[in-house]
């Protein structure tokens, strides 16, 4: 079991974090928000991070979002602006994001997930094919769908949220990126007819929430779907030049789950990597975000 932190960024650093909040320095600017596996204390006075913060997130009591988050609203000082943009650069990998206060406390990015990016645009480039495949499953704003286009690859990029893919449009625009296909539509409904279609992939990438729609109503709950989704995989993969990325975000999931998902529907695949992405902060405190498990077959 390995834990992987960024080691590239310039753009993003986490100040601190404790008593269910973290505080975070995107670009220029510094939010704090809430951060539910935050269980320990602050290492600073609440005063600094009164002081720091550009944008507070403060949560709306009973409410919450379709796959689970808070929602709530951002108090912003003078000067913090809606939208920004910040950039990551890994070898020749040059990606820019829209960032932006949305109602549900996200930013349009998760820096842990850097990790994955670098890991993505060195397997693209090392994979036998001229322009490998890849499928980005649950895609959000598409920083992994850029990662790969930005090595090579012949991007599709599924979300079932309409607002999320003009956004990852925005993303891919701002990167200098172009051709991604996109994708309105449940994945499972996505990959159903990608596996009888016959279809193939040299890459799959997968970050499911533990809840969510898809765009006509379909329900995804992690811990009832996720076997149909890693079997439906199974069969859209390459036998060989291919790789696979799974992340799981649902608190109280192992490592262990993941790679026992992989050793049931992927049995040939002996070398692969699992773990936990965490973010470092300044106090020496490693703030765990997701756990991971990827392979690559040759």
């Amino acid at each position: 079991m390995q834990l992987l932190r960024p080691q590239h960024w310039k753009d993003y650093e986490l100040i601190d974090s404790g008593d269910y909040e973290k505080l975070e320095r995107f670009g220029k600017y510094i939010i704090r928000r809430p951060e539910p596996q935050a269980v320990w204390r602050k290492s600073l006075p609440d005063k600094e991070w009164e002081d720091a913060a550009d944008a507070t997130f403060k949560k709306e009591k009973g409410k919450t979002s379709q796959d689970g988050n808070d929602k709530g609203v951002w108090v912003q000082k003078n000067g913090m602006p809606d939208q920004w943009f910040i950039n990551y650069q890994y070898k020749e990998m040059k990606l820019r994001f829209r960032l932006g206060l949305t109602s549900f406390k996200h930013v349009g990015v998760f820096p842990e997930q850097s990790e994955n990016w670098d890991f993505i645009y060195d397997t693209v480039q090392s994979l036998n094919v001229s322009e490998p495949k890849v499928l980005n499953l649950f895609a959000y704003t598409g920083g992994a769908s850029i990662a790969a286009k930005s090595a090579g690859a012949d991007v599709t990029h599924v979300d079932s949220v309409k607002q999320v893919i003009t956004w990852s449009r925005e993303n891919m625009d701002a990167s200098d990126l172009h051709d991604i296909r996109w994708i309105v539509e449940d994945a499972l409904k996505f990959c159903r007819r990608e596996v009888k279609r016959g279809k193939k992939y040299n890459g799959i990438i997968l970050d499911p929430p533990a809840y969510g729609r898809g765009p006509d109503g379909e329900k995804w709950i992690l811990e009832e779907n996720i076997a149909e989704i890693m079997s439906l995989c199974s069969q859209l993969l390459e036998d060989s030049n291919s790789f696979l990325i799974l992340n799981l975000y649902s608190m109280g999931f192992s490592a262990v789950i993941a790679d026992n998902l992989i050793k049931d529907y992927f049995p040939d695949v002996k070398d692969r990597t699992y773990g936990e992405l965490i973010v470092p902060e300044k106090s020496g405190k490693n703030l765990p975000l997701s756990i991971y498990i990827r392979f690559i077959r040759k």
